[in-house]
């Protein structure tokens, strides 16, 4: 039986041609900068953004801590969302690792800070208090729906950093995604930013890695910060190769995964015994019903046994994930097993 996996676009498997170029990489010593695969990877990467350079390194959390430590000294702040996968589910690390202090505000439901609460956030000119240096963004937002950031917020929350001295990074692990899901050119969401990461490793289909983008002063120091937390590989273009092929192949196909979650929501809308959440990317949310006495775990398992595999977030709550290798067959097995099972 083939398995439908929806618990994230992170247990994407490489293209057959994401194999064959790793097979074929041609590698050096990344650490001197002589692996021409990721120097092209990263060349593209930057060119894709709109910026002067890129890092390659190992994840998304290493490439939001390595910008972190590269826009703040120990004893900055952070103005970053309540809700942001760089405050709930990256262990801490700038405050453990980089004496940064997280200050955040409450991520609205389109994902957003409130410009207001950014405003308020920003610690004035006391030396009773931690300097305020940066604010962080995440695009698409992950809990909150998958939601895209827009262009025109973009520029509303770069007019309070810009009037505050105040630097911007945006968590773009699923920045395709929006660019995607909003029909625009993805520079058009980072143009006002600073730094942004971006993962190959979820809806791109990579095995391994992120990139993160920003000016050749910024990755210069960046690549420093990269070194210190054991990010400096050695012939790293084995698996640069594939995310070569996924800034070439991977990107625009994107529409593909946020049509198979419209129909997947779609379905559990059918049921009463689901409520199901709004959906605007590849990112879908959805709880049971209350007359549904089975829990999230229980479903799960029951699910499991049909060959499908979902996510539970909480005791009455699922997050699916769709990703290039979920098909439309397996978004009507997956509501035909829902509907047995509740």
């Amino acid at each position: 039986m083939n398995i439908v996996d929806l618990r994230s676009d992170t247990v994407t498997k490489p293209t057959p041609a994401m194999w064959a170029a790793m097979a074929n990489a041609e590698v050096g010593d990344d650490v001197y900068g002589e692996d021409p695969t990721v120097n092209k990877l990263e060349a593209m990467a930057a060119e894709r953004m709109g910026k002067e350079a890129a890092l390659f390194v190992v994840s998304g959390t290493m490439g939001n801590l390595t910008a972190l430590l590269t826009h703040c000294q120990r004893g900055d702040e952070a103005i970053v969302g309540d809700k942001s996968h760089t405050f709930l589910y990256e262990q801490g690390g700038m405050a453990a690792l980089g004496g940064i202090i997280p200050h955040t505000v409450p991520n609205q439901m389109e994902g957003t800070l409130c410009l207001s609460d950014v405003r308020d956030a920003i610690r004035g000119d006391d030396d009773h208090f931690p300097r305020t240096r940066l604010i962080c963004l995440e695009n698409t937002h992950n809990v909150c729906n998958g939601v895209p950031l827009t262009p025109w917020y973009m520029e509303r929350i770069s007019e309070v950093a810009r009037e505050h001295g105040l630097k911007i990074h945006v968590d773009g692990a699923r920045i395709f995604n929006a660019a995607a899901a909003l029909g625009v050119d993805v520079r058009e969401l980072v143009k006002h930013a600073d730094s942004v990461t971006f993962c190959l490793s979820k809806g791109l289909c990579a095995p391994v890695g992120s990139v993160l983008c920003g000016s050749a002063d910024f990755i210069k120091e960046a690549r420093r910060a990269r070194k210190v937390l054991g990010g400096g590989m050695r012939q790293a273009g084995v698996i640069a190769a594939a995310g070569v092929v996924a800034l070439e192949q991977m990107t625009e196909r994107l529409v593909e995964d946020h049509a198979r979650a419209k129909r997947l929501a779609e379905g559990l809308a059918e049921m009463p015994t689901v409520m199901v959440e709004p959906v605007f990317t590849n990112i879908l949310y959805f709880s049971l019903a209350p007359q549904v006495t089975l829990t999230a775990g229980e479903v799960a398992a029951r699910l499991r046994e049909y060959g499908i595999l979902i996510g539970p977030r909480s005791a009455r709550t699922f997050r699916a994930v769709t990703h290039y290798w979920i098909d439309d067959e397996g978004i009507e097995r997956t509501l035909k097993a829902l509907r047995e099972i509740l």
